[in-house]
């Protein structure tokens, strides 16, 4: 393979993987992961009319994010001191970085620029099947694509439908897992965060 096909290969996994981060991310209200892809989610009520704002970030002045929408559109969205942020875990703020993918929850002030209240970078919740697993790391094939999937310290699996655990052992190669966490953009690999199969 040249070196152009392996960088185009590369482009088009990408855009494929940004495009199911960002496209899974279309019920994201709650600020944990969990929460996040809740089935039936509810705002906060203090919260009179949301905007949502998704894409990438294209660029960080102080605490306004330039986001380009996936629909071709651009977005401001102001941090503030009580903006929940929410990458591969509830953190800060100042983890968030250019070319990261961004679901975000707020209000639209009168310039247009949207006051963030939630913010989740770089969420997934990918439908994958494992083909390789090792000690801390998945390989999934998603369609067409491989992915390798870092099994954070805290991931939980749920087997069948059961409650969550921190018990990984019993993922087999061949399973069908729906795979919950952060998109690594650096690499197109995963942070998984929860894993459920047989489900």
């Amino acid at each position: 393979m040249t070196a152009r096909h392996d960088r185009a290969d590369g482009m088009r996994r990408r855009r494929f993987l940004t495009n199911a981060a960002l496209g899974g991310a279309t019920a994201l209200y709650g600020l944990d992961a969990e929460a996040a892809f809740a089935a039936e989610p509810s705002l906060d009520p203090a919260i009179a009319k949301s905007t949502f704002v998704e894409g990438r970030i294209t660029g960080i002045t102080g605490t306004i994010l330039e986001v380009a929408g996936s629909n071709g559109g651009h977005s401001r969205v102001q941090m503030t001191n009580v903006t929940s942020v929410w990458k591969v875990r509830a953190t800060t703020a100042e983890v968030i970085e250019v070319g990261d993918g961004l679901y975000a929850r707020g209000v639209k002030m009168p310039d247009g620029t949207v006051a963030g209240d939630a913010m989740w970078v770089n969420i997934v919740n990918l439908d994958t099947q494992i083909r390789g697993i090792a000690k801390n790391r998945l390989h999934l094939a998603l369609g067409q694509h491989e992915l390798v999937g870092h099994v954070a310290p805290y991931a939980s699996a749920s087997y069948a439908g059961r409650a969550l655990t921190s018990d990984l052992s019993r993922l087999r190669i061949g399973q069908r897992a729906q795979v919950l966490g952060a998109w690594r953009p650096s690499d197109n690999s995963v942070d998984v965060v929860r894993i459920s199969v047989g489900h």
